[in-house]
């Protein structure tokens, strides 16, 4: 564990302030969630909490099987990193913090269906000029993440369809 000396007290309602600098250093934002854990040793630690983390796995099936399908790549995540990806730049992408540009679209809980190529950045520095679609995945009133589609080449109807029908399915899941 790295020391950051800095000592902070407990209200009377049992809050402690977390300092600026760290909430900055690691993107927790005002209103986000974390997560408390005990350790070994009995020390308190917080971890940012990402509803989607625990459904990893059924959203890597979920951008394996609609890639497989229309041959263009996918990505879900969450409302801080690419949490599944599938096709042909995965390794530039997966598992990377999402641009400002993508949490902005998150927190507006925005749709959308881009038939002509148009410039988005999916991480940051990562500009692509491409053609895609995109839902939120909004659970319990949250905004929890994204699902977007791109390609090179014009994107179909359905394919927006997947893109909605894969948020919705996720959004469901994430409530029960």
């Amino acid at each position: 564990m790295k020391a950051t000396g800095v000592v902070r007290r407990i209200d009377e309602l049992g809050r402690i302030v977390i300092p600026k600098e760290i909430r900055k250093t690691l993107r927790i934002r005002e209103g986000e969630n974390l997560e408390i854990f005990l350790d070994d040793q009995e020390n308190i630690v917080l971890k940012k909490y990402f509803v989607l983390n625990h459904f990893a796995e059924e959203a890597k099936t979920f951008v394996d099987t609609i890639y497989h399908l229309t041959r263009h790549s996918v990505i879900i995540t969450d409302t801080d990193k690419v949490i599944a990806m599938a096709g042909v730049e995965k390794e530039l992408l997966d598992q990377k913090p999402i641009s400002e540009q993508l949490k902005d679209i998150i927190a507006r809980r925005d749709k959308m269906f881009e038939k002509n190529k148009k410039k988005i950045q999916v991480v940051e520095k990562q500009e692509m000029e491409v053609c895609f679609s995109y839902a939120t995945i909004i659970a319990n009133g949250d905004a929890c993440g994204l699902v977007l589609t791109y390609s090179k080449d014009t994107l179909k109807e359905e394919e927006k369809e997947f893109i909605e029908l894969t948020a919705l399915v996720l959004s469901k899941q994430l409530e029960n």
